[in-house]
């Protein structure tokens, strides 16, 4: 299976490391990059050829990771070239399964897909979106291509702005407040190098609980001690409305996501 990936940024960079690291061949996955600066380094640390967009529309999957804006040029220079098993997945915030539909020929298979950043680790997590013409045949390939970087589940796309509130955009989240950890723990006397230790494995060791099923409110309760230290710490986050805060910030992702699909 030839994998195409038109556009080498951050989130493109992210899935293919995680393809290679996962065995998938250098030989199997070509890149589409403009920039000449960044193709080269692409091929410099991976190893992978840099091809224009006529030879990559000849992939089995063709992945856009491409701005929004430059979804509607990139399919109308590949979609009289693409194979008829060919199926194209877009990671394209904001683009949804109609518009990308309309931009191809007829009965061409769509899937639309909504990344997160830690695929670079192998443990990212993706939403999933079946096009109408998709068959279970490219679902499976998309979700096996997804879940070799971490894992995935379908969804409808009503939902997927719901979902880029919390995976898409969770890492942000995440390393925001380890950031303010850290800052903290710089406050209270810690080296930068000790409270960023501290902070990095509490967060792996958090998340690895949180893998066991068991409710992030029950595993809360079991740290908080009444009356204790991190009791007297979440009161604080509560009276500061930081759960409230959180609450609104994911909102206003979930309209942004709207906004760009108008």
């Amino acid at each position: 299976m030839r994998i195409a990936l038109v556009g080498a940024g951050a989130m493109g960079e992210a899935l293919l490391a995680g393809w290679l690291a996962a065995g998938w061949s250098t030989e199997d996955v070509v890149i589409v990059e403009p920039s000449q600066q960044r193709a080269d380094d692409i091929t410099a640390r991976h190893g992978v050829r840099a091809v224009d967009l006529e030879e990559a529309s000849g992939a089995d999957v063709v992945v856009l990771a491409v701005k929004p804006h430059q979804v509607e040029s990139v399919l109308g220079s590949i979609s009289n070239r693409l194979g008829p098993e060919s199926v194209v997945v877009s990671i394209a915030a904001g683009v949804p399964i109609r518009q990308l539909e309309e931009l191809l020929p007829d009965g061409a298979a769509v899937i639309r897909v909504m990344p997160n950043t830690p695929a670079l680790v192998g443990q990212g997590m993706a939403g999933v979106v079946r096009g109408t013409a998709a068959t279970d045949g490219h679902l499976a390939t998309v979700q096996g291509l997804m879940d070799a970087v971490g894992r995935s589940t379908v969804i409808e796309e009503k939902y997927l702005d719901a979902l880029t509130s919390v995976s898409g955009s969770g890492p942000a989240y995440l390393f925001y407040v380890a950031d303010a950890m850290i800052e903290a723990g710089v406050h209270q006397g810690l080296t930068r190098a000790e409270a960023t230790e501290l902070t990095v494995q509490t967060f792996v060791g958090s998340a690895a609980m949180l893998a066991t099923g068991r409710a992030a409110a029950t595993l809360r309760e079991q740290v908080t001690s009444p009356a204790g230290t991190t009791a007297a710490a979440l009161r604080v986050l509560d009276e500061r409305g930081v759960r409230a805060a959180f609450l609104a910030a994911m909102e206003a992702c979930v309209t942004r996501s709207r906004e760009m699909a108008n």
